[in-house]
C-alpha cells in the first residue's frame, strides 16, 4: 500500500512536469509564440508574443488577436497536408510589417497526452525584408554612379580613336573630361571601400584616445587650400585643455573633414565655414559630453531632405553635388563611424541662411589613458 501511494506520487510528479514542460519550451522559444486548444482559444503565450501583438491574453479566441483570413484557415485545416502550414501576413496599420506563420500540429485527435493541440509562431521579417531592399538599392545606386561616368568615359575614347583622332583643341578638352570622370569614379570607389571597412569594424569599440583639439586643427589646416580656392575663409574655436575621447584617430578624422569638405562645397563663397568645440556638462554620475560643430553660410536645407541626409547616395540637389564632387556617401559615412563610437549627429539648417552639423562624443575622464 505504502508503496503504491509513493508510485501514485512519482506519476502525479511526472505528469505535473511533462504539463510545465511544454510551457517553458515555448517561453525559450527566440520567436513570437502561443498555443491553442481544439477550440482556437489561447492556452498559452510567450513574452515575444506580447511584443508582437500586444492584444494577446490566455483565454482569448486567436481570431481576437489577429483576424488575418489566411491564418485562420491554416489553423482550422491544420494537419490536413501532414505537416507545418507557412502564412505569410502583411500588416499596414499603424506600420507596415511582414509577419511569418508558422502552424504546427503538437496533438492529434484523440491523442491522450496533455500537450495543446496547436502551436503558433510569428517571425517578424519587417528589418530582414528593409535590409534586403536597402541592399538591392545600393547595388542598383552604386551601379548607376558609376555607369554615368563610365559611359562618358567611353563615349569621350570613341570619339578621340575617330573625329576628333587629329583636333588638337577637342582632343585637349575631351582628355581633361575624361580626367574629371576617371576622378569622380575613383572617390566614389574610395568612399565605398571606406564605408564597407567602416561596417566590418562596427561592432568593434575604439581602443585608442583622440583629442578632438588636436584633429580639428590638424583638419582644418589641411583643409586651408581648398577653402581658399572657394574664398571661404575657415575659423576654428577649440577647447582649452584636452578634449579626449575614446575613438580611433582616422575615423574621427574622417568625420570632422567630411563635415568641413561639405560646408566648404556648399557654403556661401566668400564666407566662413566656423568649427566650434564646445562641452556639455553631464549629469553627477555622467562623463561630460564633447560637440564639434560645423557651419557654413550657404543656402541651407529645406525641412524635408533633413531626415533622409545620411541615406546612402540621397542627395539635395544631385546635379549640384556631382558638379561639387560629392559622391552621395559622406553623410552616410559619419552616421557609421559615429555608430561605432556611441556618438551623435545633429542637423539643423535654417533656409536660406545656412547649415550646423554637430557630432557629440562622451568626453573621457581625466583619469582614464
Amino acid at each position: 500500500m505504502q508503496s503504491n501511494v509513493k508510485g501514485t506520487a512519482a506519476v502525479q510528479g511526472t505528469r505535473i512536469s511533462d504539463d510545465q514542460s511544454w510551457r517553458l519550451v515555448i517561453d525559450a522559444l527566440p520567436v513570437a509564440a502561443l498555443a491553442l486548444d481544439g477550440d482556437e482559444i489561447i492556452v498559452h503565450h510567450n513574452p515575444l508574443m506580447t511584443d508582437l501583438f500586444p492584444r494577446t491574453r490566455n483565454g482569448l479566441a486567436l481570431s481576437q488577436v489577429c483576424r488575418n483570413p489566411e491564418l485562420m484557415e491554416a489553423v482550422a485545416g491544420a494537419g490536413e497536408t501532414g505537416g507545418p502550414a507557412v502564412v505569410d501576413l502583411i500588416d499596414r496599420v499603424p506600420v507596415k510589417r511582414r509577419i511569418q506563420a508558422t502552424v504546427s500540429v503538437l496533438r492529434r485527435s484523440g491523442s491522450e497526452t496533455t500537450l495543446p493541440k496547436l502551436l503558433v509562431t510569428f517571425r517578424d521579417l519587417t528589418e530582414q525584408e528593409r535590409i534586403e531592399q536597402m541592399r538591392v538599392d545600393f547595388v542598383a545606386n552604386a551601379s548607376h554612379e558609376l555607369r554615368t561616368p563610365l559611359a562618358s568615359l567611353l563615349g569621350y575614347i570613341e570619339t578621340l580613336q575617330g573625329a576628333a583622332r587629329d583636333d588638337p583643341k577637342a582632343r585637349d578638352r575631351f582628355l581633361n573630361i575624361m580626367w574629371n570622370q576617371a576622378q569622380r569614379m575613383t572617390r566614389l570607389i574610395e568612399d565605398l571601400l571606406s564605408l564597407s571597412r567602416i561596417e566590418m569594424r562596427q561592432h568593434l569599440p575604439p581602443q585608442d584616445v583622440v583629442d578632438l583639439n588636436e584633429v580639428a586643427v590638424n583638419v582644418t589646416q589641411s583643409l586651408e587650400l581648398i577653402a581658399e580656392a572657394g574664398r571661404t575663409s575657415i575659423v576654428l574655436k577649440k577647447l582649452d585643455g584636452p578634449a579626449r575621447i575614446r575613438g580611433e584617430r582616422d575615423e574621427i578624422v574622417q568625420v570632422v573633414q567630411n563635415l568641413v569638405q561639405n560646408a566648404i562645397k556648399y557654403g556661401r563663397e566668400g564666407g566662413e565655414v566656423r568649427v566650434t568645440l564646445t562641452r556639455e556638462a553631464g549629469s553627477k554620475n555622467g562623463s561630460s559630453r564633447l560637440h564639434v560643430e560645423v557651419a557654413d553660410e550657404g543656402q541651407g536645407i529645406a525641412p524635408e531632405h533633413l531626415p533622409r541626409l545620411t541615406e546612402r547616395f540621397y542627395r539635395v540637389s544631385s546635379a549640384n553635388s556631382r558638379e561639387k564632387g560629392g559622391t552621395g556617401l559622406g553623410l552616410a559615412i559619419v552616421k557609421n563611424i559615429l555608430l561605432r563610437h556611441r556618438g551623435d549627429l545633429r542637423i539643423a539648417s535654417d533656409y536660406g541662411k545656412g547649415s550646423r552639423f554637430t557630432v557629440i562624443f562622451d568626453e573621457l575622464p581625466p583619469e582614464s589613458s
